[in-house]
């Protein structure tokens, strides 16, 4: 039989995303795929077994275009959180030491996410116009002259700004050196786009049906920086350079982080297929650096075809103001602990630097188990939605247990977090990415580290003054916070009903 034969036209581009199954009964339409500069020829009319080889060439072509690779994005995001968790296990001692008290502590702790409130949203709204990897390296930049300041304020004399004498917030000596260590973590705070628009970077990069485990994946990069990190400053800080050390390293951490989003993280908002489809030349092949790093995107935008939605029409975007609202109360419950626990450590278990960082280090090494072959296990079985809800109620309970003040009991909390945080967080950031829609991840994440930003300003100061005022009953706080979100989270398994329809 003669059969006629048509070529792809230059203008035309190859869709390698569709399931091998849709390609027989597109066969007879057009070509799917195109590598390099071939066009591939289809006959108009197919035999069975003429179909059968066009679906045997099309899956090769799949396997062609290789699968997103997530593994410079989570070293930066391991690079970010090993800086931070050097300094964290003593910066509680550090504040002490410089006149401060369990109120200023919860202050310094707050100047990172209230500058987070200016900075997150503008920042996530930038990604989404101007890249992603070009607001990573401003923030990572931001972070590395934090560090350094936070340095130098440590040869600062120790000269009084302000005393304080109080029965509300206790006493406290306000020192130079603090006030430099308050505009360091202010300015980390305000180029602090790393974790929102690494979020916004990964969904970019991640289909939806697997973005859960991908966010997990993010999870224990973050968690083997808080392995590592404690480790690193219960060895350093014991040195003839106290908490100088520490804090250097965390500079020469910072510089390998922006060296890394310099030379190995390629840009996820254009593509040579994107050039293509506005009538463009795309780059050659040996000029793409997709090709060079094995990296391929879902979808191809540029600045100009993006338009960056408000917070008002944000909020109309289905689902995304109650997503909000739990983001909040997540944030709140969490930051009391954070700041309650350490002061709980020093008070009630006598705990230094090293108890210290062992717990964080134990802690953060069952998440990654959890976040690693559990969450991929959970994640075949069950919902988000229900990973949400089992996760919050076993975070719930993890903060009663801390209440009593037994050694046991604590270690045995920290099993309830890491099984409850590791099901929990990757699984509610998944549903919300989703909810996002492809075109505002930067501006949804920004605002939702507003959210976050604004709980941990709140959880950090009162989480400090609570504990001056209640001791350990502010874990039986952040419980009842964690259970209500607990209760609240049922209501996703119908935003994740209405999602699928």
């Amino acid at each position: 039989m003669k059969r006629g034969v048509r070529s792809l036209l230059p203008g035309e581009r190859a869709d390698l995303g569709k399931p091998a199954e849709r390609v027989a009964g597109e066969v007879k339409k057009k070509a799917e795929g195109e590598i390099g500069k071939e066009a591939i020829k289809v006959p108009e009319e197919s035999s069975e077994g003429e179909i059968k080889g066009e679906l045997k060439s099309s899956q090769l072509l799949e396997k062609d275009v290789k699968k997103p690779s997530l593994l410079p994005l989570l070293s930066v995001n391991f690079i970010g959180t090993l800086g931070f968790s050097i300094v964290l296990p003593f910066l509680v001692f550090l504040v002490e030491r410089l006149g401060g008290n369990a109120f200023v502590y919860g202050l310094i702790s707050s100047m990172y996410p209230a500058c987070q409130l200016v900075g997150g949203p503008l920042l996530g709204r930038w990604s989404d116009i101007y890249g992603r990897k070009k607001v990573l390296l401003l923030s990572q930049l931001g972070t590395l002259f934090s560090w350094i300041i936070f340095l130098a304020a440590l040869f600062l004399p120790a000269f009084v700004l302000l005393q304080v004498d109080s029965d509300l917030v206790g006493s406290f000596v306000f020192t130079l050196p603090l006030a430099v260590l308050f505009f360091a973590r202010a300015l980390d705070g305000l180029t602090g786009g790393n974790v929102s628009v690494a979020n916004a970077y990964l969904a970019d990069i991640t289909p939806e049906k697997e973005r859960n485990r991908s966010f997990g994946r993010m999870a224990i990069s973050t968690n083997l920086g808080f392995i590592i990190g404690p480790a690193l400053a219960g060895l350093l800080s014991v040195t003839e350079y106290g908490e100088a050390l520490p804090v250097f390293g965390a500079v020469l951490i910072s510089l390998l982080g922006v060296y890394l989003i310099v030379v190995y993280l390629p840009e996820s908002k254009e593509c040579a297929f994107g050039l293509a489809e506005r009538g463009k030349t795309p780059l050659p092949e040996g000029q793409n650096v997709r090709k060079i790093f094995g990296y391929q995107l879902r979808e191809c935008r540029n600045s100009s075809e993006v338009e960056a939605l408000g917070f008002k029409e944000l909020l109309k975007l289905p689902f995304l103001s109650y997503m909000f609202g739990l983001y909040f109360l997540i944030f709140f419950g969490f930051n009391l602990f954070y700041t309650a626990f350490p002061l709980h450590a020093i008070a009630r278990l006598d705990w230094s630097i090293v108890d210290m960082g062992l717990y964080f280090t134990v802690l953060s090494s069952l998440l990654v188990f959890v976040q690693g072959p559990g969450l991929l296990r959970a994640s075949k079985r069950y919902s988000e939605a229900n990973l949400v809800i089992f996760g919050c109620f076993l975070l719930g309970t993890n903060f009663l247990l801390l209440i009593p003040g037994n050694l046991f009991l604590i270690y045995l909390a920290a099993g309830f977090f890491a099984v409850g945080d590791g099901l929990m967080w990757p699984s509610f950031l998944s549903l919300l990415s989703k909810f996002a829609g492809k075109d505002s991840q930067g501006t949804v994440q920004g605002f939702a580290s507003s959210f976050g930003g604004l709980a941990s300003i709140s959880g950090l100061i009162l989480g400090g003054f609570f504990y001056g005022q209640l001791g350990a009953n502010t874990f039986l706080i952040a419980s009842f916070i964690i259970y209500f979100v607990f209760l609240l989270s049922f209501r996703l398994l119908r935003f994740e009903k209405d999602l699928r329809i």
